[in-house]
């Protein structure tokens, strides 16, 4: 089965499981042209964690018709952004928590590899590496 270039996987580590149902948004830099002007991230893609805590279809496959009419494969040196919007996740499960999301800045060394991005949270906090 073909696969999205990016994907993640979110645990909770308070709970000790999957967590399902968050949303997640893909973006790419646009660096400003000027020293006064701002960096924008652009939307990419989106998708929802599965019941297993997974997206794995936020991208098209690389090379692919879709990937090619919207522009989505990936660029060498090229820096994106990926939002996980976990405030909804813990007010499902009727717990407060510190942050409302939490934002990961990497930048594709090579586009010709897979990336995948694991992120555990629990109410208070946070972490991440690159997984395979």
């Amino acid at each position: 089965m073909p696969k999205s270039p990016i994907t993640c996987h979110v645990l909770d580590s308070s709970t000790g499981k999957p967590a399902p149902g968050i949303f997640v948004r893909l973006q790419q830099l646009e660096p400003s042209t000027s020293n006064e002007g701002a960096d924008i991230f652009n939307p990419l893609a989106k998708g929802v964690t599965n019941s297993d805590g997974r997206c794995l279809d936020l991208l098209p496959d690389k090379g692919s018709e879709e990937a090619n009419r919207e522009h989505t494969d990936l660029v060498a040196g090229q820096t994106y952004k990926i939002v996980f919007k976990t405030q909804d996740y813990f007010e499902k499960t009727n717990r407060k928590s510190f942050y409302p999301c939490v934002e990961i800045t990497f930048v594709i060394e090579n586009p010709e590899e897979h990336y995948h991005i694991p992120l555990l949270i629990s109410p208070y906090g946070y972490t991440t590496y690159r997984g395979s």
